[in-house]
């Protein structure tokens, strides 16, 4: 019902504040406005989303939760579409996805109403787990940690070979062309 009451007062909304600009302004400056913001959109977005980018590789580096950068990384993606959507409402809430305190605030916002589960990092299992203000950093840097790593492995030994595979000096290939690379 949610989706399709926005699908209807977005581009109500929209019309009603294209008629007010361009009544105000004229026709060509409310376009240039609209062309502008979706040019200033892209290149914010782009410098936000490298910037996110960045934060979600360094909590994943440092066995953080990376919630908080993912979510900040999907709104950076859902301002650059609602940038990259003409019209002066949805160029208001995408330049308001594209401030951090904002994106901050919809995430503890979002975060209070949310209960995970279960969730699995290191290999462990935990169940119930709620993100909540009980939940601190030490804990989720310790979940899942041991000294011990399991894993297997063999050994290959490879082909000897003769002295007529050598062609002055340089090792012949032992398998077909890839087509990837010439040989």
């Amino acid at each position: 019902m949610w989706l399709l009451l926005a699908f209807v007062a977005i581009p109500m909304i929209e019309i009603a504040l294209f008629i007010s600009v361009g009544g105000a302004i004229g026709l060509w400056p409310t376009l240039a406005i609209v062309l502008l913001t979706a040019i200033l959109g892209t290149h914010l977005v782009r410098s936000q989303g490298i910037a996110a980018l960045g934060s979600v590789q360094k909590s994943f580096n440092e066995l953080d939760d990376p919630t908080e950068p993912l979510a900040h990384g999907a709104m950076i993606l859902i301002a650059g579409v609602l940038l990259l959507t003409p019209g002066f409402f949805t160029d208001a809430v995408g330049f308001a996805l594209l401030t951090p305190p904002f994106r901050s605030a919809m995430f503890h916002y979002a975060r209070k109403r949310v209960r995970v589960q279960s969730f699995t990092m290191g290999g462990t299992q935990s169940t119930h787990f709620h993100a909540g203000p009980g939940f601190h950093a030490d804990q989720r840097r310790n979940a899942g940690r041991s000294d011990v790593i399991d894993g297997e492995f063999s050994e290959v030994d490879p082909k000897p070979q003769s002295p007529t595979d050598q062609i002055e000096g340089v090792k012949k290939s032992t398998h077909p062309p890839s087509g990837w690379t010439k040989h």
